[in-house]
């Protein structure tokens, strides 16, 4: 049995008032699709970390099975040396807590800077496994760094401005830098954020990245794999239910009625297949088909001054197809009908011995529900048209369905 590990980013801030309930359900809807634990985001400055935290813990010591680590936010305020490793030793002994080589698993979200103060960390908690995101310095600048840490963690989740793919050539460089080092590789479903207030207001192209980055992680076989995010609404890149609660101001007009839970649907194939290391994917669940699509043409009216990746220049609106986006899984050879409104599409999967399969089926002018029928299952999901949300520019957020 691999020792690979499947995580999710969690965002504690958006916590504030959250019950056991609702950590016992995110747990086991995690796990009942191959996801291992939580990252923990926190920052310094929340006052109900520590209450949440807490909650979580138990709720993942009942459940069993499930573990969680702390990954510090250190781009949104700065960090007390003390105040870190008394969040290590309350919980580094639960057996909820997640370890590495019989250390706890300790990350951060960037903090490169903050770098100098691990040692005295290591040192007032007995030991931990490091595995930072200071994705800002990239490979080459994580290289000067190795003595500091025990792995790295890549957010390079998305493809960059201008771009519509993301390779895995970094993940490889990563792989190489780090040598006998963990790699944890970030995978996404989407990215879109629009809140002027945080100065966020960008689109990442999303339209095949969860079938690409997979299809990547299972062929590198990295030691650990983190999803970004779980529940991540501002962002749009939660996979989780809409928990309107977590939804941060501005965000709702991009994201209610924007599920992404169906990209869950096809999780329990990818991991056990990652877990496996076979390199391939097993239908051994049956038969699944999920799909991924904007609601509207990314041309229809303005951008919102929405722009084509993190730093980008150009319009979002160059930086999408407007596609619905399939992703089947098939036992056995078959036919999979898409259809929009009253025109449909039908294509074959599962040809070559290969069970995941990925299709793009152009909108362009069409309009209405849309609807996968693969042999006697369907599902029918929310229309595509040609009205503007109230905000009166394009939303680039996409919604997802599953059989």
């Amino acid at each position: 049995m691999s020792d690979r590990k499947v995580y999710a980013h969690y965002m504690v801030g958006i916590t504030s008032g959250q019950t056991s309930d609702q950590w016992t359900n995110d747990i086991n809807d995690a796990k009942s699709v191959g996801i291992d634990g939580f990252a923990l985001n926190i920052g310094p400055s929340d006052s109900y970390t520590l209450e949440q935290m807490r909650l979580a813990f138990a709720a993942a010591e009942s459940v069993g099975g499930f573990t969680l680590f702390p990954s510090f936010d250190m781009a949104v305020g700065e960090w007390g040396v003390q105040t870190v490793i008394d969040i290590i030793n309350e919980f580094k002994s639960s057996s909820a807590h997640a370890t590495k080589n019989g250390s706890p698993l300790i990350s951060t979200f960037e903090g490169p800077g903050w770098s100098g103060n691990w040692a005295t960390v290591r040192s007032g908690t007995g030991g931990i496994y490091l595995v930072p995101d200071w994705s800002s310095l990239g490979p080459d600048g994580v290289a000067g760094k190795l003595d500091q840490i025990d792995g790295h963690f890549s957010w390079n989740a998305w493809p960059g401005p201008g771009s519509k793919n993301l390779t895995s050539v970094q993940d490889e460089r990563y792989i190489e830098i780090l040598g006998d080092k963990s790699y944890m590789m970030g995978i996404s479903p989407w990215f879109y954020t629009n809140l002027p207030q945080y100065g966020k207001n960008w689109f990442s192209t999303g339209d095949s990245l969860w079938y690409d980055r997979w299809q990547q992680a299972i062929d590198l076989l990295p030691d650990m794999i983190e999803i970004i995010t779980w529940n991540d609404f501002g962002e749009s890149s939660y996979i989780t239910d809409i928990v309107g609660k977590q939804i941060v101001s501005g965000a709702n007009a991009y994201v209610e009625g924007y599920d992404h839970s169906a990209f869950r649907a096809v999780l329990p194939y990818f991991t056990a297949a990652y877990k496996a290391g076979n390199r391939a994917i097993s239908p051994s669940n049956g038969d699944q088909a999920i799909a991924w699509y904007r609601t509207t043409k990314a041309t229809l009216g303005g951008d919102g001054g929405t722009v084509w990746g993190q730093g980008g220049s150009q319009s979002a609106s160059l930086g999408t197809s407007d596609t619905v986006n399939v992703l089947t899984i098939t036992v056995d050879e078959q036919d999979i009908q898409v259809a929009i409104g009253g025109s449909s599409q039908t294509f074959h999967t599962g040809s070559g011995g290969q069970p995941a399969n990925f299709v793009q089926v152009p909108f362009g002018e069409l309009t209405g529900a849309v609807s996968l029928t693969l042999g006697d299952r369907s599902v029918v999901g929310p229309s595509i048209t040609n009205n503007l949300p109230s905000t009166g520019y394009v939303n680039f957020n996409a919604l997802a369905i599953a059989l």
